[in-house]
Order: C-alpha cells, then structure tokens, then sequence
C-alpha cells in the first residue's frame, strides 16, 4: 500500500505548484506590408507576404449570393 498524505494541503500551496500552468497570450507582431497582426516567422494571414515577399496566395472571402 503506497504511503498516503496524513494531512490535507491547503488551496494555496495547490496555487503555488500550478502558478506555471496558466495559458500565455500569443505575442503577435506588426506585418511590414499591411500592419496587420500576425505571429511572429509565420506569413501574414491578411495579405500573404513574409520577409517583404509575396509567400502564400491569398484566397478572397466568398460572397452569399442567395
């Protein structure tokens, strides 16, 4: 039989051991072409460049014509 706890920890040592588990915001950066944001080596969602080039084809957002 594994050896047990004889006492019940407090709420605030529980706290203090997950301290490093809260999630983080995204550090985004300023596109150079467009200003928009973006992450950081990644190309630009909004109009597709990388390192001042022209990376990745932008497909246009579709129209309801119903």
């Amino acid at each position: 039989m594994p050896p047990l706890p004889k006492r019940k920890y407090p709420k605030a040592r529980q706290g203090k051991r997950r301290s490093h588990m809260a999630l983080k915001p995204a550090g985004l950066s300023k596109c150079p072409q467009c200003h928009a944001a973006r992450l950081p080596h990644t190309a630009c969602p909004s109009c597709g460049f990388y390192r001042r080039a022209g990376a990745v084809a932008i497909k246009s957002a579709k129209t309801a014509t119903e």
